[in-house]
């Protein structure tokens, strides 16, 4: 048998004539704008329980229908991304997200603003699952890396910025401004994409979208999410969350059963023979659980034990987001000369060291002490994340960079909807023993043993990731001699 390496001959053709950095400029405003937008709704429920006479558990729907829409629609959008072109779906996703940013500001009820929402995450579905496809077509292979690391850079600062942009707009223009700042950027973002973005080869001879394999695979994202989130509110052992995640593993199998028997599958399973892919993937999801679940607790910590203003943890909650934007770039350009794996390891094992460091923090902490382990794990994630990225969609051929990319989304989107209540769990197993179950009467030093053990799990997972992508490097280089 003839063994090639992975990534001979899946190059997507470059054209020449493409203005990439034009290009670049129309998809980083729609990956901003949506990244902002998937955080700075957080900062507004307390207003919104007020001036729409809602409660908590209402609320709570204004991100959640949003999160749940992304999540269960992406792979669709992806394969029909590689069968009918990724631009005029990317377009659309700008469209609709502009418009529906609207209909939220003007929103005059609870209800009225949770199907606003729905709207926007469908439109958000579009811009998640294609732009880092788009960005591989137009750019050449030697430059994907810095063109991701681009991509990573705009990502990080959306979720810097989305938390402190919107506590600054609620304060001067009310909640309505969060939504309503969307419309000139995703009218600017459109005629761009519109102008710049080249129409990329349609593949749709004799092509046939999978519906019934996209319905159950929503369903099951959907009974997965839904049962994370409310087996975080009441428990793993309640019947809903048990019901609901028991669900989405039967329906898993069901759609793997299907898959296997269509012969045009919305998701291509002979994808994940290449062990680039699948490992780079199964990194990301580690990564992503990790960090966003372990994260988590940073700002309980700083409010609950070190007693600071919501205005200080703000600022320190950015440092982490804002250095990984900042290196990202660099890591691209990096990875471009010396390969990803390499490069992919150094941020593994700065974001482990990071993790085992901020695990030593405590009640006697200074701004300092907080500064000196959160650069490290902002260090590691900027330089992990877009080698990552390209080594998941260069390892596909171009007629498959839509549902890559829609994959590559979903690690994200399920790292942090498993990772939450993973690390909340271990977290209150640590923390809060006995018969107190409240977070907010808890003493602080059951506060700081919780958040000190928690990050030290989160350690060792990222510690695992490392040891996997150590693997592939090595299991690649035998491969190349």
């Amino acid at each position: 048998m003839n063994h090639q390496p992975e990534e001979q001959h899946l190059e997507p053709l470059y054209d020449r004539s493409v203005d990439k950095w034009r290009v670049m400029l129309g998809i980083s405003l729609g990956v901003l704008m949506y990244t902002i937008d998937v955080s700075i709704v957080n900062i507004s429920l307390p207003t919104l329980i007020v001036d729409l006479r809602t409660d908590f558990a209402t609320v709570q729907w204004v991100g959640l229908s949003y999160v749940l829409v992304v999540t269960s629609l992406v792979l669709g959008a992806a394969r029909l991304g590689d069968m009918f072109g990724k631009k005029p779906l990317y377009l659309g996703g700008l469209i609709v997200f502009t418009i529906s940013s609207l209909l939220c500001g003007l929103a005059p009820s609870i209800e009225v603003l949770i199907g606003a929402r729905a709207l926007q995450g469908l439109g958000a579905v579009m811009i998640s699952a294609l732009g880092a496809a788009i960005i591989v077509e137009v750019f050449p292979a030697t430059e994907r890396g810095k063109a991701l690391g681009v991509i990573g850079a705009v990502v990080s600062l959306g979720i810097a910025l989305g938390p402190s942009i919107g506590g600054v707009l609620i304060g001067i223009a009310g909640w309505r401004s969060i939504f309503l700042v969307n419309i000139p950027i995703g009218i600017l973002a459109s005629f761009v994409v519109y102008k710049y973005v080249p129409n990329s080869s349609r593949n749709t001879h004799q092509q046939r979208f999978d519906f019934w394999g996209s319905l159950a695979i929503s369903i099951v994202l959907v009974c997965f999410s839904v049962g994370m989130t409310e087996g975080q509110r009441y428990g793993f052992t309640s019947s809903l969350p048990l019901s609901l995640l028991g669900a989405a593993a039967i329906g898993l199998a069901a759609f793997i059963t299907l898959e296997n028997r269509v012969s045009q599958p919305m998701l291509d399973f002979s994808l994940f023979r290449s062990r680039t892919f699948s490992l780079s993937l199964l990194t990301g999801w580690l990564v992503f659980m990790a960090l966003g679940g372990s994260s988590l607790l940073i700002p309980f910590f700083l409010q609950l034990v070190m007693r600071y203003p919501i205005e200080r943890i703000g600022l320190l909650m950015a440092v982490m987001p804002v250095i990984g934007g900042l290196v990202s770039p660099l890591a691209g350009n990096l990875s471009d000369r010396f390969g990803t794996r390499s490069i992919m390891l150094i941020g593994l094992i700065l974001m482990t060291i990071g993790s085992l460091a901020v695990s030593t923090l405590d009640a006697q902490m200074r701004d300092l002490d907080y500064l000196l382990r959160v650069i490290p794990l902002g260090l590691g994630w900027g330089i992990f994340q877009s080698p990552n990225n390209g080594a998941i969609l260069g390892a596909v051929p171009p007629q498959r960079l839509g549902i890559a990319s829609g994959l590559l989304s979903l690690t994200r989107t399920l790292g942090q909807t498993t990772g939450l209540p993973l690390f909340a769990a271990i977290f209150a197993a640590i923390a809060l023993t006995g018969a107190n179950r409240d977070l907010t009467l808890a003493p602080p030093d059951a506060i700081v043993r919780g958040f000190q053990g928690t990050f030290q799990i989160a350690a060792l997972q990222l510690a695992i990731a490392a040891a996997l992508t150590g693997l592939l490097w090595w299991m690649e280089s035998r491969h190349c001699n």
